[in-house]
């Protein structure tokens, strides 16, 4: 083959690799936005789990090396625009919680799934707690304390959901 596609490694010729899975990882973003969006009863709606934050925790932990702040910041934006909220608000909200995964993701992934919920249970405050302090300035805070149930919900669904965005992992072989 020509030189244009093979690399040079510790002396050896290899092929050179293209990352596997985006499109898992895209869709994955994807899906955790229609959730955001799927239409709740009233009742119902104030419970509504953090899903594109539980995505990113996921594949920060998973592939730390490929999903970063950049796709935090990406989600984040697609998040503002579809939620209608202020532009950068869960951007922001996203990529520090995507920091302090990559940041913590060693310790995490060590844990049982019900002591990472627990984990999960602090990054999904601390970006609701972002985006409190920002609505905040904006003058439009929640009006209840219910406001904090999303991260109790994201924590006790993470075991589940883990367990499901594993299997889609390594059922695509995404490397």
């Amino acid at each position: 083959t020509t030189a244009e596609h093979r690399i040079r490694r510790d002396d050896k010729i290899m092929p050179k690799t293209r990352p596997r899975g985006v499109g898992v990882n895209v869709a994955g973003f994807i899906a955790g936005r229609l959730l955001t969006m799927w239409p709740l009863p009233a009742l119902l709606q104030g419970v509504r789990p953090e899903w594109v934050t539980l995505v990113l925790i996921y594949w920060c932990m998973a592939l730390p090396y490929r999903i970063g702040i950049g796709w935090a910041w990406l989600a984040g934006l697609m998040l503002d625009v579809s939620t209608g909220s202020l532009l950068g608000q869960h951007a922001l909200a996203l990529s520090i919680v995507a920091f302090l995964t990559l940041k913590l993701h060693q310790r995490i992934r060590i844990f049982p799934l019900m002591q990472q919920g627990f984990a999960i249970l602090v990054l999904v405050a601390m970006a609701q707690l972002i985006n409190l302090w920002i609505s905040g300035i904006i003058n439009t805070p929640p009006r209840s304390w219910t406001y904090w149930l999303p991260s109790l919900i994201s924590a006790m669904l993470w075991p589940w959901l883990f367990v499901v965005m594993r299997g889609t992992r390594r059922h695509f072989r995404v490397k």
